[in-house]
C-alpha cells in the first residue's frame, strides 16, 4: 500500500518491547500522521493494557499470557488471536516480536496484502525463500527496520539495482572487539550483557556480542534486497555512526550517517519511506567519532562465517541455524552454559541436521523445535 495524505492505520506486532515502545513513541508523536488500530504483547498483560489504553486499540492479543492473569476486555490469547489481529484492515504491520514467534503473525500479515516493517529478523532468516514467495503473490512489501537495512535502503532508493556492486554491513564489534581471545572462556553473561553503544533487549544484546546477529543480518539482505551473499559483506565499525554502505559499479560508496537511535528506522518503514520532522538529533559532524572500519576476525566472532554458510546452503539450513541460536542464547540468560560455548552448540546442531529443501511452513514449525531439542540435549549431557 502506498502512503498518502490520511493517518496511516497501524498494527503493531511485539507492542511491549524495545522496538515496540519506540513505535508507540513515534505513532504518539506523529498523532496525526499514524493510528495505532491493532497491538499483539509477548507475555506482558499488564504492559499491553497500557498501550491498548493510551491509543484506545481496537483489536490485541497476547501470544504467551501467564497462568492466572486476566486479560483486558477483547484481548486474545495465543498464537492464532496474534495472527488475527496481524491480518486486519491497516496500511503497515511492525513486526517486532522476538526471534521465531514472529513468524506465522507476519505470514498472515503478509497473506492478507498489507506492507510489514520488518524488526524481527529472524522471520526472514528462518523462511526468507517462503516469505518472499508469499509477499509476491499477495502483494505485500517488505520494508526494513532493522537499522543496518534500513541504511542499505535508503542508499539504494533511486538507484539502478545493475549498478550495484556490494552491500556492506557495518558492525559495532559488541563488547568484546577488543578483548583478548585467549579470556573469551572466563566471559561473563553481565559482560556480555554490556553493549557499548546501543541499548537492546537481552536476546540481541547477546547476538551483537557473538556478532550472530550479522551473520543473520547477512540473511536478512539477501533475501530483501535480492543480493547474491557473494556481494554482502560485514565490516567491524566502533562507533556505530555509518550504519552500512552500498559499493556502486563505479566505485561510488553511499553510506548511511546517523545516530545509534532505531527511531530514525522504525518512523521512516512506518511513514513508507517518508522522512518525519525531528525523529533525532542529528550528528555533530564536527564533533564526530573515529570513521574507523576493521575486517572481522573470524577467529573471534565465527558466527559470521557460519550464517553464511547456513544462507548459501539454503533450503532449511538457516531455520536450524536461527533455533539453535536461540536456544543457546537462552539457555546462557538462564546460566546454563557459558558465554563460548553458544556459537559451537550452533555449529554442531547445524552439522548434525538434516538437509531439507524447499521446506514448506509445516517443515520449518518441525525443523525449528528439532533444532531446540538438539541444544537441550547439548546441554543435558554436558549438565
Amino acid at each position: 500500500m502506498k502512503f498518502d495524505e490520511g493517518r496511516r492505520r497501524v498494527v503493531l506486532l511485539g507492542a511491549t518491547g524495545s522496538i515496540g515502545m519506540q513505535a508507540c513513541e513515534i505513532i504518539d508523536r506523529f498523532a496525526d500522521r499514524f493510528e495505532l488500530v491493532g497491538v499483539v504483547g509477548g507475555s506482558d498483560v499488564e504492559a499491553l493494557a497500557d498501550v491498548v489504553q493510551r491509543f484506545r486499540v481496537s483489536r490485541s492479543a497476547v501470544v504467551d499470557p501467564p497462568a492466572g492473569v486476566s486479560l483486558p476486555h477483547g484481548c486474545g490469547a495465543g498464537v492464532d488471536a496474534a495472527c488475527e489481529v496481524a491480518a486486519m484492515d491497516a496500511d503497515i504491520v511492525c513486526v517486532a516480536i522476538t526471534g521465531a514467534a514472529a513468524l506465522r503473525p507476519a505470514l498472515a500479515a503478509i497473506d492478507s496484502g498489507t506492507d510489514v516493517a520488518l524488526a524481527t529478523k529472524e522471520v526472514l532468516v528462518m523462511a526468507g525463500e517462503l516469505i518472499t514467495a508469499r509477499a509476491l503473490a499477495s502483494g505485500a512489501r517488505l520494508l526494513p527496520v532493522d537499522s543496518e537495512h534500513s541504511a542499505l535502503w535508503q542508499c539504494l532508493r533511486g538507484e539502478d539495482p545493475a549498478a550495484v556492486s556490494r552491500l556492506v554491513l557495518t558492525a559495532s564489534g559488541g563488547p568484546f572487539r577488543d578483548r583478548p581471545l585467549d579470556t573469551f572462556s572466563t566471559i561473563t553473561l553481565a559482560e556480555a550483557l554490556r553493549h557499548p553503544n546501543w541499548s537492546m533487549g537481552p536476546k540481541v544484546t547477546i547476538d551483537s556480542a557473538t556478532m550472530m546477529n550479522k551473520g543473520l543480518e547477512i540473511i536478512e539482505a539477501h533475501f530483501l534486497f535480492d543480493i547474491p551473499y557473494s556481494r554482502i559483506e560485514v565490516v567491524i565499525h566502533p562507533s556505530s555512526l555509518v550504519h552500512s554502505c552500498v559499493e556502486f559499479c563505479d566505485g561510488a560508496t553511499m553510506a548511511q550517517i546517523g545516530r545509534p537511535d532505531m527511531r530514525i528506522p522504525i518512523a521512516l518503514a512506518l511513514a513508507d519511506g517518508r522522512r518525519l520532522p525531528g525523529v533525532c538529533d542529528p550528528v555533530d559532524m564536527t564533533g564526530a567519532r573515529s570513521l574507523d572500519f576493521h575486517p572481522v576476525d573470524p577467529r573471534r566472532f565465527p558466527a559470521v562465517a557460519l550464517a553464511r554458510v547456513a544462507g548459501e546452503t539454503g533450503g532449511a539450513a538457516a531455520c536450524v541455524l536461527n533455533a539453535a541460536n536461540e536456544a543457546a542464547v537462552a539457555a546462557l540468560l538462564a546460566t546454563r552454559c557459558a558465554f563460548s560455548d553458544v556459537v559451537p552448540m550452533v555449529a554442531r546442531t547445524l552439522e548434525a541436521a538434516d538437509p531439507v529443501a524447499s521446506p514448506s511452513l509445516d517443515d520449518l514449525v518441525h525443523i525449528d523445535a528439532w533444532a531446540r531439542a538438539e541444544v537441550e540435549r547439548m546441554l543435558t549431557v554436558t549438565a
